[in-house]
């Protein structure tokens, strides 16, 4: 996963995780990720509109966002 974040940090790409914070809810989340630390990271969440901290072990998956094709 960490090799994930770090590909993602230098490539700006976007990722789609499932979460669960620390009160158990799970949501899933498009995000940019920004820094990478021992046990978080700091992404720009694309559903709270703003930064936010991450912990790594409260991941339960992640990867790449699925680009939406336009046109015909």
């Amino acid at each position: 996963m960490r090799d994930l974040l770090l590909r993602a940090v230098s490539n700006d790409d976007v990722l789609e995780m499932i979460y669960q914070d620390n009160k158990g809810i799970i949501s899933q989340r498009k995000i940019k990720v920004l820094t990478l630390k021992e046990d978080s990271f700091r992404a720009f969440c694309y559903s709270r509109k703003q930064q936010r901290t991450f912990k790594l072990d409260n991941v339960l998956s992640i990867g790449p966002a699925e680009r939406v094709k336009r046109g015909a």
